[in-house]
């Protein structure tokens, strides 16, 4: 067994740097989507069912992704095809999104963009365990923060700038604003021309190879799956429950989605703990049921955390130009104004994240990976509560710095704690069941946001960010069940991936 070599900072940088593109078309999609929606007729309490599509896309692909490029070696590599693939994808979604026609349309294109993002994504998250050895993983993650954090800031910056170049921020009935499109067609090149960086200026370990390495974890199989038809009559019997419930008290029909999917959990579970097969299905469905400890304890720590973002992205944009801007036409000059300021909001969180990148090192050295998760969720959860009593919408900025503090710490952390606990061999797959955590979450608050609101806020959006704030204050609670991993994080360069 040999010790993996350290890589320079500019190896660092350039394996990373597809990511700014990835987020480039992240943020642009999740600062404006919702205003697309609303503009080709959406209501407000219909947005999270169009949201659906994008974590129910992630759930599927990622672990599918995961499993094809452990098992993948061409001329370009282990991971770097699917960037490619996805990163085209992406790239032609972008440029038909703003262009859409019918409100079916865009949430068609959502489903083809988040799934050819998730393409390219995936394999970034396994790429940093590839090629990277323990010491310096907290390095790499803290880099496609970075990239995350100002990719994020351009591309929700874009519609507000192009308002300021003197393009039309207003459009027709059913019709979607220039500032939105350009800001598309301009997302699209970026993306494409970054991942194209990374795939030509880096190199991949062949399989064999990356299995050589002191750190590459011994696999662990998993010899005795025959218990887990517990687990599936509990997740079957909970879905079928659903069913009748949400028929008879009339609950969104996006429920059924929910209950749909335990069952079909429920339904494979049972299946793996009597199948003899040795395909995709039988060694994912394997892997997620034996899945390491660590990975179980993150569980919780995910999915709150995402449920709170998912409540950010698709209900800022209702709420702030409702409640801060007084409007809740779409077509009225008072919500795009409030709908550019989102993309200011959105903008500096994640302006505040690629500082807040160079900080939570220093915070690690002093407190440890755990603690210092807490302490940025609960910034975070402030940050969002806040927006209950700010008035003032430039007050908001203030909100976003925990909001910012937050994202960086749930992009980087979680992965650093995780990533010594990973075999080299299955690091695609285990990113990819890793997802679950981030897309079931989603997944219920597309479900069921629009229910509480309509239930219990008389149908206003604010609300939902504040219990979004909430669930990340649970999040960082959880985050004291999770061990610290035995490797160092502080050894890492403090602010590497930050100059």
């Amino acid at each position: 067994m040999t010790r993996k070599p350290e890589l320079s900072f500019w190896q660092v940088w350039n394996m990373c740097f597809g990511f700014l593109g990835i987020q480039f078309g992240f943020a642009l999609q999740n600062a404006n989507v919702s205003r697309i929606f609303q503009t080709l007729g959406a209501e407000v309490g219909d947005i999270p069912a169009l949201w659906i599509a994008a974590p129910f896309t992630g759930l599927i692909v990622q672990p599918i992704i995961g499993y094809l490029s452990d098992r993948t070696w061409t001329r370009l590599g282990r991971r770097r095809p699917y960037f490619l693939i996805g990163a085209i994808a992406t790239t032609l979604a972008l440029l038909c999104m703003p262009n859409s026609p019918k409100l079916w349309v865009a949430a068609g294109l959502l489903w083809v963009m988040d799934a050819s993002i998730n393409i390219s994504m995936e394999p970034f998250r396994a790429f940093v365990g590839d090629q990277l050895p323990p010491r310096q993983r907290p390095s790499g993650y803290a880099m496609q923060s970075f990239f995350i954090g100002v990719g994020s800031v351009v591309a929700s910056l874009l519609p507000w700038l192009l308002a300021k170049l003197g393009v039309s921020n207003v459009a027709g009935e059913g019709a979607i604003p220039d500032t939105v499109k350009y800001a598309f067609y301009l997302g699209g090149a970026v993306l494409l021309g970054s991942v194209l960086w990374t795939v030509l200026s880096t190199r991949e370990y062949p399989p064999e190879r990356l299995g050589s390495f002191d750190d590459a974890r011994a696999e662990k199989s998993i010899t005795d799956v025959t218990g887990a038809w517990r687990v599936g009559v509990v997740l079957l019997v909970l879905g079928v429950l659903l069913l009748p419930a949400i028929y008879h008290y009339a609950l969104e029909k996006e429920l059924y989605l929910l209950a749909g999917g335990l069952a079909v959990f429920g339904l494979l579970f049972a299946w793996l703990s009597r199948t003899g097969s040795q395909g995709m299905v039988r060694q994912v469905m394997g892997d997620l049921y034996g899945m390491p400890g660590p990975m179980r304890r993150l569980a919780l720590v995910q999915f709150f955390s995402w449920f709170a973002l998912f409540a950010l992205w698709i209900d800022t944009t209702p709420a702030v130009a409702a409640t801060h801007f007084g409007s809740a036409d779409p077509h009225s000059a008072a919500y795009n104004e409030g709908a550019n300021w989102v993309g200011v909001l959105f903008a500096a969180y994640n302006a505040f994240a690629a500082v807040a990148a160079a900080v939570i090192p220093l915070m690690v050295r002093r407190w440890g990976l755990r603690t210092s998760h807490l302490l940025n969720l609960l910034l975070g959860g402030a940050g969002l509560l806040s927006f209950l009593v700010i008035r003032d919408p430039q007050w908001l900025l203030l909100s976003m710095v925990g909001v910012g503090f937050a994202w960086a710490s749930i992009l980087s952390l979680p992965y650093a704690l995780l990533s010594d606990n990973l075999p080299a061999a299955k690091m695609g797959v285990y990113m990819g069941i890793f997802n679950f955590f981030i897309v079931i979450p989603q997944l219920l608050a597309a479900s069921v946001l629009g229910l509480l609101l309509r239930l219990f806020f008389h149908g206003q959006p604010i609300w939902a960010l504040a219990m979004g704030g909430a669930s990340l204050f649970i999040a960082g609670l959880c985050t004291l069940r999770v061990n610290e991993p035995s490797s160092d994080f502080s050894s890492a360069p403090a602010g590497a991936g930050h100059h």
